[in-house]
């Protein structure tokens, strides 16, 4: 089957560790066709399962990571972000049409690492009594995937760029906030985190390199289009402690970095 095509049908299936197990299983080229050109379409969000509820940010429950059930909400909560990841990386595959090869290459590694994620996230919560859809979630992720919709530059420049990159910022400190509580769950967590961290830094650098190869090829200021398309979506603002060391490795040059509010060392 041709490689986009087959994406977007894994996108639509509901099941997410039977969409976890489908994204492993994706071949690259040779093994399969890849279409640069086709163009696809799918009306609707990507399938999802019933459950998790999907509320509004700020009605989703805050509990304590020093309890069991307030530790088992937070893994639950980043496991939600990474099934929303996998999708946002399958969309970007099979949604926009003629790139280079190596763009839908690295968008199926992104959805490959975002499975696994996904997956070790799962299985912990699993040790705990837990599932994926045991607490509430909230949508924002996909709202601003929706909304770029129709643009892969604003894509490449929201997503990656802004989402992902937020969560390089954040993972350090959950992860001292789990090192605080010390317990046998909690250190597994932040071993999982170490995994995800560095293969997140990865992902955004991918996506820092199409946005500056696609405002290459349309003569668009980098700068000046992020703040144009970041206002025009309302996209999340990045808020400090930012993860310096991290940014600068998935590509973030100085300009952009002095260009984050309030910078602080990292």
């Amino acid at each position: 089957m041709e490689l986009r095509l087959h994406c977007l049908e894994v996108f639509r299936l509901t099941d997410p560790v039977q969409k976890a197990a489908a994204v492993l299983a994706l071949a690259p080229p040779p093994a399969c066709l890849l279409d640069c050109t086709a163009s696809l379409t799918h009306d609707g969000p990507p399938g999802r399962p019933p459950r998790p509820e999907l509320v509004q940010p700020q009605d989703v429950p805050r509990r304590s990571p020093f309890t069991l059930e307030g530790h088992c909400a937070l893994v639950h909560a980043i496991a939600h972000i990474e099934f929303n990841a996998i999708n946002l990386a399958l969309d970007a595959v099979w949604r926009f049409a003629d790139m280079p090869a190596p763009y839908y290459l690295d968008w199926l590694r992104v959805a490959q690492e975002e499975a696994k994620h996904f997956t070790l996230l799962h299985n912990h919560l699993r040790t705990l009594g837990h599932d994926y859809g045991d607490f509430m979630a909230h949508d924002g992720l996909w709202n601003l995937c929706e909304a770029t919709r129709h643009d892969v530059v604003a894509r490449m420049a929201l997503v990656p760029r802004t989402l992902e990159a937020r969560g390089l910022d954040a993972t350090p400190i959950i992860q001292a906030k789990l090192r605080k509580v010390g317990t046998p769950h909690a250190l597994a967590a932040v071993a999982i985190l170490d995994i995800i961290l560095e293969e997140e830094v990865g992902h955004v650098a991918i996506g820092n390199h199409w946005y500056h190869w696609l405002c290459q090829r349309d003569q668009l200021d980098p700068l000046a289009f992020y703040r144009q398309v970041a206002e025009q979506h309302g996209a999340p603002r990045p808020k400090p402690p930012f993860n310096l060391s991290a940014r600068r490795l998935a590509g973030f040059s100085d300009t952009e970095l002095a260009a984050l509010p309030t910078v602080t060392s990292a």
